[in-house]
């Protein structure tokens, strides 16, 4: 291992404090994408938190498989939880008022998650952690409505001055986070049948998420290309924290990620927000920080 890279080193960066930059990004991108996935939901209040539409039965609190039972609310009552839901995550997205608004922000995610348990999804319940995570943080004070606003209040030019640091745990969650999220999925597919089954990934794009993309995909790519391409995805997630943790290893890793999911959401239509919020996890989390600045149009280097 090379002299610049030994283990103690290692450690030493990954205490070190990290910048703003990346909890802004998250901050402005991942209500959009949990907004984006749970449009379709907030639509129809009635239907989906009301007794208008389906709803799972009370089944008593001493039944193992209901742990917990949210009974539907009245048709006014699912209204204002979605419109909260929904302005609260826009106003987290402008970063105004923004700790207020994150705290919304989750606690109606948080509920939706639970009072939908048969549809709630990945990003019902990664969303839900994610918004309680960045209320621990930061996030919007720097980058924001708040942050223009008090800084046009004393005739401050916010891009002139660079970003300020925060302490490493602010922004090594969600690192870790999505590190250990994808470890665990790819230990999920070995246990599975990834391992032992060559056309897995081969048949997924021909089951009932197909889309055009996958449909034109399968037709034009070789059977025999499937396999390896299986096999990249085994090795991207169980190896993640590595490849992830290394300098050398984290840009190719970040490539491979984002192709990753920009297959999946091109070739498994529902998934499309997962795959979304994935991306913006990853960019946020790992992207080198001129792609960040660039993204944000901000300056983040002192005159």
């Amino acid at each position: 291992m090379p002299a610049k890279l030994k283990v103690p080193a290692l450690v030493k960066a990954f205490f070190a404090p990290q910048p703003l930059v990346r909890l802004e990004f998250l901050r402005i991108l991942i209500p959009l994408a949990i907004l984006g996935f749970l449009s379709s939901r907030l639509s129809y209040p009635g239907e989906w938190l009301t007794d208008r539409g389906f709803q799972i039965p009370d089944l008593g609190h001493r039944d193992w498989r209901q742990p917990l039972y949210i009974p539907p609310l009245p048709l006014w009552g699912a209204i204002t939880l979605c419109a909260l839901t929904t302005l609260s995550g826009l106003l987290v997205s402008l970063g105004y008022r923004t700790r207020m608004a994150l705290v919304a922000f989750a606690l109606c995610l948080i509920y939706l998650a639970l009072a939908d348990r048969l549809a709630a999804f990945t990003v019902s319940k990664l969303g839900a952690v994610l918004a309680v995570a960045l209320c621990f943080t930061p996030c919007g004070n720097a980058f924001g409505l708040d942050a223009w606003l008090a800084n046009d209040k004393k005739g401050k030019n916010p891009s002139a001055h660079p970003l300020p640091a925060v302490t490493w745990g602010n922004v090594r969650f969600f690192q870790v986070l999505v590190a250990l999220l994808y470890l665990a999925s790819g230990l999920a597919k070995i246990h599975g049948d990834w391992f032992q089954v060559h056309d897995v990934l081969w048949t997924h794009v021909h089951d009932s998420y197909q889309t055009l993309t996958s449909y034109r995909v399968a037709r034009a790519l070789p059977y025999r290309v499937w396999p390896y391409l299986q096999y990249l995805v085994l090795a991207f997630e169980t190896g993640a924290p590595l490849w992830f943790l290394l300098p050398w290893t984290r840009l190719p890793a970040l490539w491979v990620g984002l192709g990753m999911h920009t297959f999946i959401g091109l070739c498994f239509g529902p998934v499309i927000w997962f795959a979304l919020l994935m991306m913006v996890l990853l960019l946020g989390c790992f992207a080198p920080l001129a792609w960040l600045e660039r993204l944000l149009r901000l300056r983040l280097k002192p005159d």
